[in-house]
């Protein structure tokens, strides 16, 4: 009987391992077409991109074919450009508030193929996305949105996420002085102009951010406004800053009525440092600091100019990976 049992007990094992098939070779998945563009807080994907004297610069957009197999086919991928996509997320985000919403990025500042060739054996593509940023006012908020489209004559499927077919693209050009700074040794104080003196205790934003004008020129929003005024008002407080050779600063505003000064005796400068990481010999960091001094009126805010003076420093850190060499990837933003 014991052999009998032992028997059964073979037949059954062989069986199973007869009925065993190598089905981590078959895809587990679909294979979709997706683009590696994920969202940061704000629902968007920011993109930074390193602005040239000429204004033209470009950016790699990965395409990915997912699953869990390679791809065997040879795939021609197609993509248009998606205003429908930009207008939900403007209601979804901000509601009525259009004064707030992002802008379609004008077809005069970018250009990229509607079609990308994915050979057989490969999983990823890069679409080439080129761009002409000279004189792209940044008091606007460029969204560049992307989708991959869809046809039964396609031998394709787009992954059927949002996030995953489409790309909202946050354009952020940046130069060697553009970025967030650290502001919280920068005062913003009311001002007496009858007395030339300060009133009351300082006012403090712990950032600031400096946009792109060219390689040399950044501009920021005059004391505490900033990117979440609408931009009509925002518009209003822009402040040139150009970076000089011998590392003097020039600061000007494009706006009469904030009647924006330098105060005599105040000379606006900046300096550049650079070290290595203590604990990441690879990581180099970069210091840019700015000391400067200007009055302007913020003439939105009452029925009357409110003065204000505002001084102190501005601290940029860049943390440099050099092992890798695109710089905008290198960058630890």
């Amino acid at each position: 009987m014991k052999k009998i049992y032992n028997y059964l007990l073979m037949i059954v094992c062989l069986l199973i391992i007869c009925s065993c098939n190598d089905e981590w070779k078959d895809e587990q998945y679909n294979q979709y077409i997706s683009f590696k563009a994920p969202v940061d807080s704000k629902g968007c994907t920011q993109i930074n991109v390193r602005y040239k004297k000429d204004g033209k610069t470009s950016y790699k957009l990965p395409v990915i074919v997912s699953g869990s197999t390679m791809n065997e086919k040879d795939l021609n991928i197609h993509f248009a450009v998606d205003p429908d996509t930009l207008d939900i997320f403007n209601i979804e985000r901000f509601n009525t508030r259009t004064e707030l919403f992002y802008e379609e990025l004008p077809s005069e500042y970018y250009s990229f193929s509607e079609t990308l060739q994915i050979p057989a054996g490969d999983c990823v593509g890069l679409l080439d996305v080129d761009f002409s940023l000279k004189d792209l006012d940044m008091v606007e908020k460029w969204i560049l949105p992307i989708t991959v489209t869809d046809d039964p004559s396609y031998n394709y499927q787009s992954n059927l996420r949002k996030h995953y077919r489409k790309a909202l693209l946050r354009i952020m050009p940046f130069n060697d002085f553009s970025g967030s700074y650290s502001t919280t040794a920068m005062k913003t104080y009311f001002y007496d102009s009858d007395k030339n003196e300060t009133v009351g205790d300082a006012m403090v934003a712990n950032t600031r951010t400096a946009y792109v004008v060219n390689d040399s020129t950044v501009f920021f929003y005059a004391g505490l406004m900033d990117e979440d005024l609408e931009r009509s008002k925002r518009r209003l407080y822009k402040i040139y800053v150009k970076f000089n050779a011998d590392k003097s600063l020039t600061l000007e505003a494009d706006n009469d009525d904030i009647k924006f000064e330098v105060p005599d005796g105040t000379t606006p400068i900046y300096s550049t440092t650079k070290n290595m990481d203590a604990t990441r010999p690879y990581i180099e960091h970069r210091y840019t600091t700015l000391r400067l001094t200007y009055l302007f009126n913020d003439i939105t805010s009452a029925p009357v100019p409110i003065r204000y003076k505002v001084t102190g420093t501005l601290l940029l850190e860049r943390k440099i990976n050099l092992q890798i060499p695109d710089e905008d990837q290198a960058i630890e933003w």
